[in-house]
């Protein structure tokens, strides 16, 4: 027994000695550069290395699938039919004409109508524009990360065993470094933000707040190994406006706010969430909001309001689709942030899936899970484009002016702009939408009759 002390104590000194070696590491390379917002272009050179690793695992893979007749990649594309931008009153006169050879307006009805509406509800079936944005998109090549792609098979032992190798790498390397990183960002936020909140207000508060908030965020930044690249910086909000931008992730808070100081809107929580609020409102004024009070929209106008009028408040930041949209589109914007009458910041965030799925699909992850994977990927690259400000013309109103912003967002990521609502993610469609095309269909009969009498 005594005999074995020797070597416990070795042990001991060994796992001490890589503790302070791994955490000097982690002050030296990560900590230190978030500070003073610097980077030393490690993670660069990792992106780089990866892209290599998976162009010669696509090429191993459509080499072997070749060999054994595979079908590699699962047809898919983002529109499946065809569909011309035509009316409802136009394609009906078409298929009036196809079928029975008269105008349309011969009849007031025709049995053959039914088919316009029946093609229509198949083709929304078998093409859904709605529910296809709210699942991640497929690649067209393994990442190393799962079966990305529907149709992979057994290739090569090679690739196997890389597939393993990455793995360990992912779990027994990074995952530990990441949440080290994340806990530090984390603790340091908590920390800074109360200790800063009992300074009196002025410019050496204001000061202090931005840098810790700055640093932490960056920290938080390098513990999912995030790569961004940041467009026309010279367009960032300023005080006294809204920045508005598409979502796709809970992180596109620590995307933004790594590069810029923003008040941040939403719902009071409780738990570790609720103690961060807590700390973060002391420093910088932030708009929290009560469960009964976000059910309040005139309350929730209210107080934006009186927050961008006070052209020394930091500028809000808001995700105004409400949900996570797959980063392939940007779906319909909610109204109340263009209600306000401030100038508006439009940001278009646009990830890059190859290395990581960032897209948060909360109908089937839970937060703790979705972080998991997030935190267990090869890395999180994303660019950022920083739009001209925007400000609601005298003829807009606010579903307009949201619009238009969201357009801008959508042109400049590359993203397909939708008109749906995003909480049909939740929701069943709303009977509005039936009715309408309802009354357009009746309004074409009732006109056309009406047209008859008066003749």
């Amino acid at each position: 027994m005594f005999l074995l002390l020797p070597f416990d104590s070795l042990f001991v000194n060994l796992l001490g000695i890589s503790i302070t070696v791994l955490f000097t590491l982690l002050l030296v390379f990560i900590i230190v550069p978030a500070i003073f917002g610097v980077s030393f272009g490690i993670r660069k050179v990792y992106m780089k290395t990866l892209l290599k690793i998976f162009q010669w695992a696509t090429l191993r893979i459509e080499r072997g699938a070749k060999e054994k007749n595979h079908p590699l990649y699962k047809p898919y594309v983002n529109g499946i039919i065809a569909k011309e931008p035509t009316s409802l009153e136009e394609e009906i006169k078409e298929i009036r004409r196809s079928g029975s050879g008269k105008a349309l307006d011969t009849p007031e009805f025709e049995l053959s109508d039914i088919f316009y509406f029946c093609r229509k509800g198949i083709e929304t079936i078998m093409d859904d524009e709605v529910t296809k944005r709210f699942s991640a998109e497929e690649l067209e090549s393994w990442n190393l990360l799962s079966r990305t792609n529907y149709n992979f098979q057994y290739i090569s032992l090679r690739l196997t065993v890389l597939w393993g190798l990455g793995v360990l790498i992912r779990y027994c390397f990074l995952l530990p470094l990441r949440i080290a990183l994340a806990f530090t960002g984390i603790s340091l936020l908590v920390t800074g933000t109360t200790v800063v909140g009992y300074l009196p207000n002025g410019r050496c508060k204001e000061f202090l707040s931005k840098h810790v908030h700055l640093m932490c965020y960056r920290i938080c930044v390098r513990a999912l190994t995030a790569i961004i690249t940041y467009h026309d910086r010279e367009n960032r909000p300023r005080n006294g406006g809204i920045c508005v931008a598409n979502h796709t992730s809970p992180i596109d808070v620590i995307i933004l706010a790594s590069d810029g100081y923003y008040a941040m809107v939403g719902q009071v929580h409780g738990g570790l969430m609720g103690v961060i609020q807590r700390a973060m409102v002391k420093a910088c004024p932030h708009v929290w909001f009560e469960r009964s009070e976000v059910k309040d929209r005139h309350l929730v106008a209210k107080r934006l309001t009186e927050h961008v009028q006070d052209k020394s408040k930091l500028p809000i930041l808001i995700f105004p689709e409400g949900t996570c949209i797959n980063n392939t589109s940007v779906m319909m914007f909610k109204k109340g942030s263009f209600e306000i009458g401030a100038t508006v910041y439009p940001v278009a965030i646009k990830y890059d899936p190859q290395f990581g799925d960032a897209f948060w699909n909360s109908s089937k992850y839970g937060m703790v899970t979705y972080l998991l994977r997030m935190m267990t990927s090869w890395a999180i690259v994303c660019s950022v484009w920083y739009l001209p400000p925007m400000t609601r013309q005298p003829e807009e109103d606010a579903v307009q002016f949201a619009n238009r912003v969201k357009s801008a967002i959508a042109r400049q990521g590359g993203l397909v702009d939708l008109l749906w609502d995003g909480g049909l993610k939740r929701e069943k469609v709303k009977d509005t939408f039936k009715e309408e095309q309802q009354k357009l269909y009746s309004k074409m009969i009732v006109g056309n009759h009406e047209d008859r009498s008066r003749s």
